[in-house]
């Protein structure tokens, strides 16, 4: 896809959980068994192809009209491995947008992974980490979930720090899974002291499909303290959001900011928004209006994702950059 000329200065930030991003191949280590050409749901090349050519054509929408280019960064979650996430920047519709990737394995049992695409044009990487959330039950099982990555780097120039997120599931029931999830916001926040040991009044970014909404306690109390902003609560609020459940919209996907990036600054908010193209909700069967998905059940729809992306817009002022 040719890009435009970004001549107003604006950027987007982007974050797309993808749906079961799993390749064709056997994990012995996960329970990737339903995505084999054997498993329940004949997971195979020509479906795996199909799936890599629609979100990376996602992708490379996201944001064009306000930026004219792809995302500056888009963080990703439910990615197998680190080839699938080559596989999508690799694909024709992404090869020419140069992006490159962060992706660390992490121990979900499930086999489920976030990852970070940067434009290498716009961002120059500096260090990446990856934080284990540690979680244990009753009897001290420990339960494996996704880690918490960071990327430190240069945007335009401008030191940002920015973390991907995906929160443990409300699987066992809403009120059941909540400690989880205000653990990993207690994760989020030991990750931030660490940053700001390193770099005084930093630029951070945290993003991710946190199975909870903007006004759930794990988010607004938790996780939005008063140096941060939630600009999808007020999104929310307004009855938009980007998967649903029982045919009741919910916001899990968010971006969340802190306030160095308030008007005023040298490189500002502007916008957040839901990526709701008519194309990527389903207009026909039982789930009409809603995402559309790769499966129901076992059943192959050959959609998008069961979650819609989320991105904001950042305005740079080049003469105020230092």
């Amino acid at each position: 896809m040719k890009e435009n000329n970004n001549s107003n200065n604006n950027y987007t930030i982007a974050f797309y959980n993808v749906e079961n991003l799993f390749d064709i191949y056997n994990d012995p280590d996960t329970k990737d068994d339903d995505f084999t050409p054997e498993g329940k749901k004949k997971w195979d090349v020509k479906r795996y192809q199909r799936k890599i050519k629609k979100i990376s054509s996602v992708i490379s929408q996201i944001g064009v009209k306000e930026s004219g280019f792809p995302p500056a960064i888009i963080g990703l979650a439910e990615v197998e491995n680190k080839q699938v996430v080559l596989d999508l920047i690799n694909n024709e519709n992404l090869k020419y947008s140069d992006y490159d990737i962060v992706h660390f394995d992490s121990p979900d049992e499930r086999g489920i992974e976030v990852a970070l695409l940067y434009r290498k044009k716009v961002f120059e990487l500096l260090h990446s980490e990856s934080f284990p959330l540690l979680i244990y039950d009753e009897e001290g099982e420990r339960d494996f979930t996704r880690d918490v990555l960071l990327v430190k780097g240069k945007l335009k120039g401008k030191l940002v720090y920015f973390m991907v997120n995906h929160w443990p599931s409300r699987r066992q029931g809403r009120g059941q899974t909540e400690l989880k999830r205000i653990k990993a916001a207690e994760l989020v926040h030991s990750i931030i002291f660490k940053i700001k040991e390193e770099t005084s009044n930093p630029n951070i970014i945290i993003m991710g499909d946190f199975n909870d909404g903007p006004t759930n306690s794990s988010i607004k109390k938790h996780l939005v303290t008063p140096e941060f902003f939630n600009p999808y609560e007020s999104i929310f609020d307004k009855g938009f959001g980007s998967l649903t459940y029982e045919k009741k919209w919910l916001l899990f996907d968010q971006i969340i900011l802190n306030k160095n990036f308030k008007k005023g600054s040298d490189f500002q908010f502007k916008n957040a928004t839901i990526f709701d193209e008519q194309f990527l909700i389903g207009h026909k069967g039982k789930l009409k209006g809603n995402p559309f998905r790769t499966y129901i059940g076992k059943w192959h729809q050959g959609g998008f994702s069961d979650h819609l992306p989320v991105y904001v817009e950042l305005e740079i002022n080049e003469e105020l950059l230092i």
